[in-house]
């Protein structure tokens, strides 16, 4: 196949990516044949599919949103994806062109295409690494120059955490983080959970992304929960991300059809 001008050379256009699958879902254009192909037959097996990434992508933004309005001005955004319209960098700049945003993906395309787009906004940066390397993440110069961990900062892991297995202990992920972070911090999280979906749904979803770069590991409500040790939720607490503080009552509608579940937790002072 012809590669595109995006797409670095070491990347494998053979295998599906997790995080090209998820810019098809969204409607973007930074995708190969064989992701589509994967986000089709999962689109066939659960039907909701681009409906997850778009409400998972609403969630984000009314997370951004209320992060701004708390007083936040800096972000740590893991696993940020494919650059597609309301990234972080636009949400929280747009309400206060101060804000900071760190970017971290371990997919080549995104950090590819990330650079292009953050070029010139000296308020950005974009690290390639993978949100299992923690203190290399905390303590990467670029990291260090954009962000000051003397003052609060928003932790994001949105959309990620269901490819980190409970062997590569994401708690301990976590906590490294949290504790790296100045109080008054926050931390949101998102993921895709098992939580009322049938044996075969579960075992055609596993199926399609052991193929990918990231098989899935989804989990429960109560288990993704217990990865906020140490933050205080904030109201409503871990719910379907379309029930994450809703801007209209009907937003919230069927909200179990996004399969994603979120919250947003608070670092005490």
């Amino acid at each position: 196949m012809n590669r595109p001008r995006w797409a670095p050379e070491n990347i494998d256009v053979e295998r599906p990516s997790v995080a090209r699958m998820y810019d098809y879902y969204l409607g973007g254009s930074h995708n190969f044949a064989v992701d589509r192909a994967a986000a089709q037959a999962m689109i066939a097996a659960v039907p909701e599919a681009p409906l997850m990434a778009q409400a998972n992508r609403a969630f984000l933004r009314r997370a951004v949103q209320f992060l701004v309005d708390s007083g936040v001005r800096q972000f740590l955004d893991i696993g940020s994806g494919i650059p597609t319209v309301g990234n972080v960098h636009e949400i929280a700049q747009r309400l206060a062109p101060e804000s900071r945003v760190a970017y971290v993906d371990l997919d080549p395309v995104a950090v590819a295409h990330s650079r292009e787009i953050l070029a010139g906004n000296d308020r950005t940066t974009i690290l390639h690494e993978d949100l299992r390397n923690p203190e290399r993440i905390l303590h990467d110069p670029r990291v260090r120059a954009l962000l000051d961990f003397d003052q609060p900062i928003a932790v994001m892991a949105v959309a990620v955490l269901h490819f980190v297995p409970d062997s590569d202990d994401p708690a301990g992920i976590l906590a490294t983080l949290r504790e790296a972070v100045a109080p008054g911090s926050y931390l949101v999280l998102s993921q895709a959970s098992d939580d009322g979906r049938s044996d075969e749904e579960r075992h055609e979803a596993d199926e399609i992304y052991q193929r990918t770069d990231s098989p899935l590991s989804v989990r429960s409500r109560a288990a993704l929960t217990s990865l906020f040790a140490g933050f205080q939720l904030v109201d409503p607490g871990v719910v379907w991300v379309p029930q994450w503080r809703p801007e209209t009552p009907e937003a919230a509608d069927d909200a179990e059809r996004a399969v994603f579940m979120g919250g947003v937790g608070r670092l005490g002072d």
